[in-house]
């Protein structure tokens, strides 16, 4: 049996670094798609794809891709349409009908362990082109995460600030 276990938080937490050590550690890992959408946006020329009304669906079609491509006993995803929807209520914007299907079959399907990894935010934010977030608005996103998996019945694991080895020996205790 597969299990899939979620890494969320807000942008800049360490979750990328620490499914990077997972991967390193033989656990089936899952990339981010918000950060490649952003990515692929900008090298197309569009400096703030975020304000794209399709933005995200195409967040939505990626993850959806990904996961259902994963192998692995043990998956880790980083972030889920969950998250997907934290973003869109984070913009201002209501669920699309896309990420409201996927949700609602991720929901009926169980497709996750109910349990979820939620990487705490250090004390500092490093900018890129795709991370354009400051750590307030990055604390208030956190809140938004946190508020939006409760909302739907996931239980919260914090992973507290720390070394990538300590957050992933943090992650391997639960497991």
């Amino acid at each position: 049996m597969t299990r899939r276990f979620i890494l969320t938080g807000a942008p800049g937490a360490g979750k990328t670094v620490t499914l990077r050590q997972l991967e390193v550690d033989g656990f089936g890992v899952v990339e981010e798609a918000a950060t490649d959408v952003i990515a692929l946006e900008q090298a197309k020329g569009v400096a703030e794809p975020w304000t794209d009304p399709g933005f995200i669906d195409r967040i939505v079609a990626l993850q959806r891709q990904r996961r259902l491509a994963a192998t692995g006993e043990v998956q880790f995803h980083d972030r889920s349409a969950f998250c997907t929807e934290a973003l869109a209520t984070f913009l201002g914007r209501p669920p699309s009908d896309l990420l409201a299907q996927e949700i609602e079959e991720l929901r009926r399907t169980g497709f996750y362990e109910r349990r979820v990894f939620f990487v705490r935010l250090m004390d500092f934010i490093e900018a890129t082109a795709a991370r354009r977030i400051g750590l307030e608005d990055a604390r208030r996103f956190e809140a938004v995460h946190e508020r939006t998996y409760r909302a739907h019945g996931f239980e919260l694991l914090p992973v507290q600030p720390g070394s990538v080895v300590d957050r992933v020996a943090e992650i391997r205790r639960f497991l």
